[in-house]
C-alpha cells in the first residue's frame, strides 16, 4: 500500500511540472540563482534581532560567493516542506535547501548532493502527563500530528501496515516548533522532529521529553533538478567538501546548536520562573546599558544570570560580588563604588564586555567575536588568547569559537598549560559560562522583546572607547 502511495505521488508531482509552465532562467543566464525553502528554525528565520538567520540561510550564502561575484541569490519561500520538491519540480527555483532528508521516495524526484548533517528523527512527548510511549505501537490510540510532506509522513505510511491501529494526521505547513509546543501545551500528544530541533525546542519547553527515537538516522542534503545545470551540482559538491574540510560547516552547525544541550530541564524551569518573577526588576537598569554600549539587553540579562541568578547580593568565595559579578579590581577600574548596587554594577558590567571586545582582534566577526569577548569575561583576556595560540598549534581556527572552546579546557593540564605564557586556567569552567549564556539569550529572544534605542543610529559607546559605534 504504502509503495501505491508513494507512486500516486511521484505522478502527481511529476504531471504538475509539464512543458506549460515558463521556464526559469538559468544560473548563467539569470546570474541568479533561486533557492527555495520554507521558514524554519532549522531552514530559514527572521532572528530575535531582526535579521534573516538559519543554518540553510547562511549556507546558500556562502555558496553563492562561490559561483562568481556577480551572481545573487533569491530565497523563494514557501509555505512547507511539502511544498519544496514541487516547487523544484515546477521549475520554480535552482536548488532546494530546505533541510531535507534523503528519503527513498524523494530520491526518485531531486538529485542529491552530498550530506551535510545527520540528524535522528524522535518522537516526543509531554512527561508531565505519564503517557508511557515507549515504542511505534504506543502511539496507537494517541493524538499525533506531523508536518504534511515530512520525512516523518512517509516513514508512518510504511509502518502503517504492521501496525493497523496507526493513526495520524498531517498539518500542512506547520513547522517543528508549531508542534512541539501544541505537545508542550498538551494540545498534543505526540510529534515527530529531528533530534537538534528538539534540543533547542527544550530550552523553551522544558516538560518536552524524547519517547524514543524514530527509525534510523536521516543524512540532510540539498536537492537539485535531475535535469538541472551540472556545473551548479558540481560546484555545490565542491563546495561542501571545502567547508567540511576547512571547519566551516562544523562552525556554521555549532552557531546554531552547539549550546543547544547545555542545560537540562531543571535549569531551564528556573530560569523561566525567574525571568518572569525577577527579571521585570532590572529589565530597565539593562536596556538602559544597551542604550550606552549597542550590547543587546538580552545578552546582558543572560550573563547577568549565569554569574548571579539575578541576586543583586550574591557573592562568591573569592569576593566576586553583584548581578555581574564584578571583580574588585575590575569594579575599580570601571569606576564601582558598590557592587552590589545593580545601578552601578548592570552598566559596568556592559562596558566591560565592549571593553573585551575590542581587545578581541579586529578580523574576527561576529557572533564569535561576542562568544570569545565572553569566554575572557570569565577567564581574562591573557587565558584566552593562550587557548586561541594553542588552538594555532593544533591546526584550529583561533578566531572561531567553535574551536577555542576545543582548547580552553586543556588549560588545566600541565602538558598544554606549561607551554603557554599565563599558564594553568580553568577554562572548562569558560566554555560552561558561554555556551549557558548562549542557551539563555536565546530564551530570551524568544520571549523578551528587542529594544530599540532612542537614538538608534549610534550608541554612546565612544565615551568608553574612543570612538563611536554602530548600534548592534
Amino acid at each position: 500500500m504504502a509503495r501505491v502511495i508513494a507512486l500516486v505521488v511521484i505522478v502527481l508531482l511529476l504531471s504538475s511540472c509539464g512543458p506549460s509552465r515558463k521556464q526559469l532562467p538559468t544560473v548563467q543566464e539569470g546570474r541568479e540563482l533561486v533557492v527555495v525553502t520554507y521558514n524554519g528554525p532549522s531552514t530559514y528565520f527572521v532572528n530575535g534581532n531582526d535579521a534573516f538567520a538559519g543554518l540553510e540561510y547562511d549556507l546558500v550564502n556562502l555558496f553563492v560567493q562561490e559561483l562568481g561575484p556577480d551572481i545573487k541569490v533569491k530565497f523563494l519561500v514557501v509555505g512547507g516542506v511539502d511544498e519544496v520538491i514541487p516547487a523544484l519540480l515546477k521549475g520554480k527555483a535552482h536548488v532546494a535547501a530546505a533541510a531535507l532528508g534523503m528519503t527513498r521516495l524523494r530520491s526518485h524526484l531531486v538529485r542529491f548532493g552530498p550530506s551535510y548533517q545527520q540528524v535522528q528523527p524522535q518522537v516526543v512527548v509531554n512527561k508531565e502527563r505519564g503517557l508511557n510511549i515507549r515504542k511505534v505501537s504506543d502511539l496507537i490510540g494517541k493524538k499525533l500530528e506531523v508536518t504534511t510532506g515530512s520525512s516523518y509522513a512517509e516513514r508512518l505510511a510504511a509502518l502503517s501496515a504492521q501496525f493497523p491501529g496507526l493513526r495520524w494526521q498531517e498539518i500542512r505547513g506547520a513547522g517543528a516548533d508549531e508542534l512541539l509546543e501544541k505537545v508542550a501545551d498538551g494540545r498534543l500528544d505526540a510529534t515527530i522532529a529531528d533530534s537538534q530541533v528538539v534540543s533547542v525546542m527544550q530550552n523553551y519547553y522544558p516538560n518536552l521529553e524524547v519517547a524514543f527515537d524514530f527509525g534510523l538516522p536521516e543524512n540532510l542534503a540539498w536537492g537539485f533538478p535531475k535535469t538541472g545545470e551540472e556545473w551548479v551540482y558540481q560546484k555545490a559538491r565542491r563546495f561542501f567538501e571545502r567547508i567540511r574540510k576547512d571547519g566551516t560547516l562544523h562552525r556554521l552547525i555549532d552557531r546554531y546548536y552547539g549550546h543547544a544541550e547545555r542545560l537540562n530541564a531543571m535549569d531551564v524551569t528556573t530560569f523561566l520562573i525567574r525571568s518572569r518573577t525577577v527579571l521585570p526588576q532590572y529589565v530597565k537598569l539593562f536596556k538602559q546599558a544597551q542604550e550606552t554600549t549597542g550590547i543587546d539587553w538580552r545578552l546582558l540579562a543572560a550573563v547577568s544570570y549565569q554569574e548571579s541568578h539575578w541576586n543583586t547580593y550574591s557573592t562568591s568565595p573569592t569576593n566576586v560580588r553583584g548581578l555581574m559579578m564584578l571583580t574588585e579590581d575590575t569594579a575599580d577600574r570601571l569606576g564601582v563604588t558598590d557592587r552590589l548596587d545593580p545601578q552601578q554594577s548592570i552598566p559596568a558590567g556592559a562596558r566591560y564586555i565592549l571593553q573585551l571586545k575590542d581587545g578581541i582582534p579586529a578580523r574576527i566577526s561576529e557572533p564569535d567575536r561576542t562568544w570569545l569577548a565572553l569566554a575572557a569575561y570569565n577567564i581574562g583576556l591573557a587565558h584566552l588568547e593562550d587557548a586561541r595560540i594553542l588552538a594555532q598549534r593544533m591546526g584550529l581556527n583561533p578566531d572561531a569559537w567553535a574551536d577555542v572552546k576545543k582548547t580552553l579546557p586543556l588549560l588545566n593540564k600541565a602538558e598544554y598549560y606549561s607551554t603557554l605564557k599565563y599558564g594553568f586556567a580553568r577554562g572548562g569552567a569558560a566554555v560552561i559560562f558561554v555556551e549557558s549564556v548562549r542557551t539563555y539569550y536565546s530564551i530570551l529572544e524568544k520571549y523578551e522583546k528587542k529594544h530599540t534605542p532612542a537614538l538608534p543610529e549610534f550608541n554612546v559607546a565612544w565615551l568608553y572607547t574612543g570612538r563611536i559605534t554602530a548600534t548592534q
